[in-house]
């Protein structure tokens, strides 16, 4: 909002430009499925012109969900190399809801282009807050990388609006957190007292940062001097537009086409106003009915009238709209398919064609890592488990990947010797070296293979 940059810039901070959130709204409303300037338009009906709106299939969010289920789903693993940091680092995030909470910010990221984690302390617990991209806003920011970041809420009860600022800013090499409290009259912020559990401000005392900042791994040619991120269909607005557009028509293609039977006026049921005029009567809900005039010798005959429809070209249209869509947010040629539905692709077939998906997907948990890195280790500093910690995070690929099957080859290599059984321990169990060696060892003789299982 307007109001948090001015206040920022005349903090000294180098804001990211008001007209960029305004892009970020736009992929909201897309996102939400009705975009007005799209889907309401003007139709001249041969008297006057009526106002219309588009059916929208809601394909923005399709294609985020779509993303998010395949990037960062309830089955990812996260272990530290520290058996205590592990257990009080999944206390935590259990508490905060995470398998399900971070697929959901996940799915925002995608769809608005930025996300982030933010860890505070409510008392003795640790509360993770989920922040989408319209309440983040960058302060400095090096090569990218957000180094400084602000983040807002804002909450209206009755006519008055109250927004809360959170500023996350280094002092020394450390982070400072500072709070603050508005109330907002139009784009003017009056600051006031904080409730009193919340302290005005809060020396962490460390280096590392308390919130990580998700983005697809897509270049920003929105704004390439932005450290925010862009969303996954920014550049496939047309295509959005075009499934819509194919959409209505195909819907519209089935209301105008629907069976009608034309009956003379004088067989239909008939009322009389209170002026002496007879008019014809019809239930609403009898829509297949028309009443017609009576031509000279018609006046007892019933006629079918039945409309072609043109289903095949539609359906060719719309897979046609569907393919263009599911190439522009990197999901390679024909992920979704029309027949039978809106179907997704099984991994056999998407691991046979050898697609774009898999290479866009291991590019996107790049920056994905980093981020839940981030999590774990200011998690860990918070709990008192800092230093060195080996951070493992571990993605479910099996939904696009034939994991199956390359565990199998990955047995065979083991049997062969070549592969170390820790080794293997190491990528299927999510164990650290020291603690794959010490299984094998330990297992010895009994599983000569080393699997355990």
């Amino acid at each position: 909002m307007r109001a948090i940059t001015s206040y920022l810039q005349r903090r000294g901070y180098d804001c990211v430009a008001d007209d960029y959130y305004s892009r970020i709204r736009l992929w909201e409303r897309w996102y939400q499925g009705y975009v007005r300037s799209f889907h309401d338009y003007w139709q001249y009906n041969g008297k006057k012109k009526v106002c219309r709106r588009r059916k929208s299939l809601g394909m923005a969010k399709a294609v985020s969900e779509d993303w998010a289920n395949l990037a960062l789903n309830e089955k990812v693993e996260i272990s530290t190399g520290n058996d205590d940091a592990t257990a009080d680092l999944w206390s935590v995030l259990d508490a905060n809801g995470f398998r399900v909470r971070a697929n959901q910010l996940a799915e925002l990221m995608f769809a608005l282009g930025t996300a982030a984690f933010v860890e505070r302390m409510d008392g003795d617990e640790i509360k993770i807050d989920y922040i989408r991209a319209g309440l983040i806003y960058p302060l400095t920011w090096e090569n990218g990388k957000i180094t400084e970041c602000a983040f807002a809420s804002e909450r209206k009860r009755g006519k008055r609006i109250t927004v809360y600022l959170n500023i996350h800013r280094l002092e020394g090499g450390e982070y400072v957190i500072e709070n603050h409290v508005f109330t907002r009259n139009g784009e003017t912020l009056t600051e006031t007292e904080l409730p009193e559990d919340v302290e005005a401000e809060v020396r962490t005392g460390s280096a590392v940062p308390r919130f990580q900042i998700l983005r697809p791994n897509i270049v920003n040619n929105v704004d390439l001097d932005t450290p925010m991120g862009v969303s996954v269909y920014a550049n496939a607005i047309d295509q959005l537009e075009a499934v819509d557009l194919v959409y209505d028509s195909y819907c519209n293609e089935f209301r105008l086409g629907k069976k009608r039977i034309l009956v003379p006026m004088s067989m239909a049921r008939i009322q009389m106003e209170d002026d002496g005029t007879v008019t014809p009567v019809f239930d609403d809900n009898d829509t297949e009915f028309y009443s017609i005039p009576e031509l000279d010798g018609d006046k007892n005959r019933i006629e079918e009238f039945n409309a072609s429809l043109r289903y095949e070209a539609h359906e060719a249209g719309f897979q046609t709209a569907l393919n263009a869509l599911s190439i522009k947010v990197g999901m390679g040629k024909d992920r979704y398919a029309f027949k039978d539905g809106i179907a997704i692709k099984t991994a056999t077939e998407v691991i046979s064609e050898k697609s774009d998906l898999y290479q866009a997907l291991c590019k996107h948990e790049l920056l994905l890592k980093d981020a839940l890195t981030g999590l774990v280790l200011a998690i860990c500093d918070m709990t008192g488990h800092g230093g060195e910690l080996e951070v493992n995070i571990s993605f479910d690929d099996s939904i696009i990947e034939d994991t199956g099957s390359q565990r199998e080859v990955d047995r065979q290599d083991v049997r062969d010797n070549l592969l170390a059984p820790w080794e293997y321990r190491m990528r299927w169990m999510n164990e650290d070296e020291e603690t794959a060696r010490g299984k094998v060892a330990e297992i010895g003789d009994e599983a000569p293979l080393g699997f355990g299982e």
